[in-house]
């Protein structure tokens, strides 16, 4: 399959600067893979649309944004430079990040981040991304806390500096996580997730749905754009995934019950998918890391995937790829669906609206 396949038409002002107010305002198409019909609601209609029934496990991504986004200045120079932290290697103080500069950055120099933390970089790891000993006066979680800032997708901020919309630094640090948000560790949100409140989850449980919950924090891995032309070539980056042992017995209580698997999100999805064939004999926590990609045409059966609630996704991503290869949706009825959310208004992207897949039983 070729990455230009996952192209469709999407006007910008389809796209999301703000989430919706409240969580669960935003809107939800109700796509049926047995009969091909979408239809239109509220996110907070979900208990009483009737396809969420007793018995049924909704899997939600506890995983936490960190205050990823980064700006320094370089030590020699002044200039500034971007940045977006991906994670903290094995070695105390040593940080992966991804880092865009006017001119070469080069081994061994620094990046001044405040008067007490700066970052030298000690190898480059290709595409932007350096591996770098952090010299600060704190640790890892203290120095982002100060410097750091809610990792916005990019696209959010160009869009809001082209309308001239204020920066809402506070709010997005809380709207950009979900209310149940619990393991720090994502460089960007699960954001199916963002619509749910816990009155709404609360009117779920009570129709007799269940909830599971495990982490994959998003790194990479998730929002890599696809640079090869054809996706069989696009390498996926490992990102770290736990999946309780309480949520392992979840999932054989309802296998065995013959009843429904539900993910938030695409993140929910990898992590599920991720678990390994003797998942029923495992015990105690599984963790572990996942480059699981799945696309149209790739052969991968799903095991845990009976719904999904999800956003609409970017062109050219692994996330859209992944939604099309769901049984019963396939690329030209997802982007069918797409067209019909962009005929009636839907918003777009990590803060737009969501879409729930049924996909029959």
């Amino acid at each position: 399959m070729r990455v230009e396949e996952l192209d469709y038409p999407l006007p910008a002002d389809r796209i999301a600067t703000r989430p919706a107010e409240p969580r669960d305002a935003a809107r939800l198409m109700l796509a049926d893979c047995a009969t091909g019909r979408a239809t239109d609601h509220r996110v907070r209609d979900l208990p009483g649309l009737g396809v969420l029934r007793a018995g049924d496990l909704l899997v939600l991504n506890e995983t936490r944004v960190l205050p990823a986004r980064l700006e320094g200045r370089r030590s020699a120079t002044g200039g500034r430079v971007a940045g977006l932290y991906l994670g903290e290697t094995e070695a105390a103080g040593r940080w992966q990040v991804m880092l865009e500069a006017r001119g070469s950055l080069r081994l061994g120099e620094a990046i001044v981040l405040d008067d007490a933390a700066r970052l030298v970089l000690e190898a480059s790891l290709g595409e932007g991304r350096w591996s770098a000993r952090l010299e600060a006066d704190a640790d890892t979680d203290a120095v982002l806390a100060r410097v750091g800032r809610t990792p916005l997708p990019p696209y959010i901020a160009r869009a809001r500096r082209q309308g001239a919309e204020a920066a809402e630094r506070e709010a997005d640090a809380v709207r950009y996580n979900t209310v149940y948000a619990h393991e720090p560790g994502s460089v960007a949100a699960p954001t199916a997730g963002l619509h749910l409140t816990p009155e709404l989850l609360a009117a779920i449980e009570a129709r007799g749905v269940r909830l599971a919950r495990l982490t994959l924090h998003v790194g990479l891995g998730t929002f890599a754009p696809v640079r090869s032309a054809s996706l069989s070539a696009h390498v996926m980056h490992a990102e770290r995934v736990r999946v309780p042992a309480a949520t392992l017995d979840l999932l054989r209580a309802t296998r065995d019950a013959g009843r429904r698997i539900v993910p938030v999100g695409t993140t929910s999805v990898r992590a599920l998918e991720s678990l390994p064939p003797d998942w029923r004999g495992l015990a105690g926590d599984w963790a572990g890391a996942t480059e699981l990609f799945v696309y149209p045409g790739s052969g991968f059966t799903f095991r845990f995937t009976d719904m999904l609630l999800t956003n609409f996704h970017l062109p050219r991503s692994t996330l859209l790829a992944l939604v099309a290869a769901l049984p019963g949706v396939g690329l030209e009825r997802l982007k069918g669906w797409y067209a019909d959310a962009v005929a009636r208004g839907y918003r777009f992207y990590s803060y737009g609206d969501a879409m729930l897949i049924v996909q029959g039983g």
